[in-house]
């Protein structure tokens, strides 16, 4: 929802107790809190910025500290 300043229409995604993924500046929810999710799900349709360009905030939070996301992503080879 829009419950924290600063990030728009926010998605947060609880893995596990240690783990979660944050999806900021969405225009459109297409989930609702408490849905359980799947890999590949969509969560939501991407925002965009006053200049028409789209914007995302993507974070992922290890115990409750922002870390890098490219360590915990599959490779794009």
């Amino acid at each position: 929802g829009s419950g924290l300043k600063g990030y728009g229409n926010l998605i947060i995604v609880k893995h596990n107790k240690n783990y979660l993924s944050a999806y900021g500046f969405n225009r459109r929810l297409l989930v609702r809190e408490g849905d359980r999710v799947k890999g590949g799900q969509n969560l939501a349709e991407v925002g965009q910025a006053s200049n028409g360009a789209h914007i995302l905030h993507f974070e992922i939070r290890r115990n409750g500290t922002a870390v890098d996301p490219l360590r915990y992503l599959p490779s794009s080879r």
